[in-house]
C-alpha cells in the first residue's frame, strides 16, 4: 500500500535537522519506493503494514539515525484513500487565487475536529477556516497575513497534534501518491 508520511517537528528553525537523502536511506531499509518532497518531512512510500505501524516504526528509527533535540517529532501516515479525503475536503476554489491568498492545511494527529475547532482563533477580516474531518483548511489574505489570528493556535494544547502544510505541497504530494514510484526520486 502507498502512504503519505508527514513528519512534524523536523527541519524547523535550524533544529532537528534531518536531510531528506539520509532519511530516505534510513527508511529504504524497511520500505519500498521511498520518495521525498522538499526539506520539510514529506514522504511517499510503500509498506505492507497498517498506517499506525508505519508511523510507529518511523518514530522509533528517527532518533537512531539523526541527532534530534526534541522528543516531540511525530509521523502522520495516511493511506491513499485517507489522503484523497483530505484533498477532496478542501473548500470549493481553495488554492485558486495564490496572488491574493495564502492557503494552508493543518492535518490532525490523534485529535478530532471537535477537539481542534475551539482552539482556532480567526480574524474575520483576514482568515477563512473550514474545519474538516481530517484537517482544517486556512485561507488568509496575503497582504494582511500579519493580522491573521490563526497562528495563535501555536500556544494551545492542540498544537502539538497538528502538522501544517501549504496547499501547493499538499496537492503535490497527492500527485506523487497517484503516480508510479520512481526509485530514489527527490523533488523540490
Amino acid at each position: 500500500m502507498r502512504y503519505v508520511v508527514l513528519l512534524r517537528g523536523i527541519n524547523v528553525g535550524g533544529r532537528n535537522k534531518v536531510p531528506m537523502a539520509a532519511l530516505k536511506g534510513l527508511l529504504a531499509d524497511t520500505f519500498e519506493g521511498v520518495q521525498s518532497y522538499i526539506q520539510s518531512g514529506n514522504l511517499i512510500l510503500e509498506a505492507d503494514g497498517r498506517a499506525s505501524d508505519v508511523a510507529a516504526h518511523i518514530e522509533r528509527v528517527l532518533p537512531t539515525g539523526f541527532d534530534l533535540e526534541s522528543p516531540s517529532i511525530r509521523a502522520l501516515v495516511l493511506d491513499s484513500e485517507a489522503y484523497r479525503e483530505v484533498l477532496a475536503g478542501a473548500p470549493s476554489g481553495f488554492g485558486a487565487d495564490p496572488e491574493t491568498y495564502r492557503y494552508d492545511v493543518a492535518f490532525y494527529m490523534g485529535v478530532t475536529a471537535g477537539e481542534v475547532e475551539p482552539h482556532i482563533p480567526v480574524n474575520p477580516e483576514v482568515d477563512d477556516v473550514l474545519v474538516g474531518e481530517r484537517a482544517f483548511y486556512h485561507r488568509r489574505v496575503a497582504a494582511l497575513a500579519s493580522r491573521s489570528r490563526v497562528n495563535k493556535i501555536v500556544g494551545t494544547p492542540v498544537y502539538p497534534s497538528l502538522t501544517i502544510r501549504n496547499w501547493r505541497t499538499t496537492t503535490r504530494l497527492g500527485e506523487m501518491l497517484g503516480s508510479a514510484p520512481t526509485s530514489g526520486t527527490t523533488a523540490g
